[in-house]
């Protein structure tokens, strides 16, 4: 399957949506370099899809039937990239709303050849409410979101009862939701709210976590964080 040369979206600033989202889970930052400018210029349209229309016809954003993932909060693309390449018989869409990680992601899709990766651009709530149709995704992956480490910024951090209520929609039967933190403090608060959705199971048991599975890449971050004696804490539920 040949990725197409058509405009998908124009490149967005924000998405309009009626979908209330009144506390961010993230800061308004980030200055894109002149390459990082270029890619979203002249990449956006072959691997950026459009937010406006409403949910996305799956088959026809990727040009075929597989399995569908998800990951929230991409960074700059190393596990979003890896993983695609991985397991080119799945597709993959990564949302962010960092303008730096959305043109380095770009970069290194095109760089890597990649047919089964499409971009959307804004906030992960906002998005997965009103582009993702229910049902559809095999796996969601949210690793190392930000913590917001100061206790009165805990109301910002994204795993949030709402959130996990609606990814617990968005996963077919069967489907997983993988998350990952370096902060106890928050993988203790993602148990509790994970614990609590209807319809998630948690694959360890009650209140545990999984050793890393190895379809999530280790990062330079991590491994420094490991020589530096850093834990690191996973959590795989599905929907039952």
């Amino acid at each position: 399957m040949a990725v197409s040369s058509e405009s998908h979206a124009a490149t967005p600033a924000t998405v309009t949506t009626a979908v209330p989202r009144t506390v961010h889970s993230y800061a308004a930052r980030g200055r894109m370099t002149k390459s990082q400018r270029h890619a979203v210029e002249t990449l956006w349209p072959r691997y950026g899809v459009a937010a406006e229309a409403g949910p996305l016809d799956l088959e026809q954003t990727f040009g075929r039937h597989a399995p569908c993932c998800m990951e929230i909060g991409f960074g700059m693309g190393d596990a979003l990239v890896a993983m695609a390449s991985a397991h080119p018989d799945k597709n993959y869409i990564g949302v962010d709303v960092y303008p730096p990680g959305i043109g380095s992601t770009l970069r290194k899709i095109d760089a890597a050849q990649l047919r089964n990766v499409r971009l959307l651009w804004g906030d992960a709530a906002v998005l997965t409410a009103t582009v993702i149709p229910a049902g559809s995704l095999e796996t969601v992956y949210i690793f190392f979101p930000d913590p917001w480490p100061k206790k009165r910024h805990h109301k910002r951090r994204l795993v949030q009862p709402p959130l996990a209520h609606l990814l617990a929609g968005r996963l077919a039967p069967g489907g997983r939701l993988h998350l990952a933190t370096d902060w106890e403090d928050y993988a203790g608060h993602m148990l509790e709210v994970l614990g609590g959705t209807p319809g998630l199971v948690n694959i360890a048991g009650a209140d545990q976590f999984v050793p890393r599975p190895l379809e999530r890449p280790l990062t330079k971050f991590e491994r420094r964080g490991q020589r530096l004696g850093h834990g690191v804490w996973d959590l795989v539920f599905t929907r039952a």
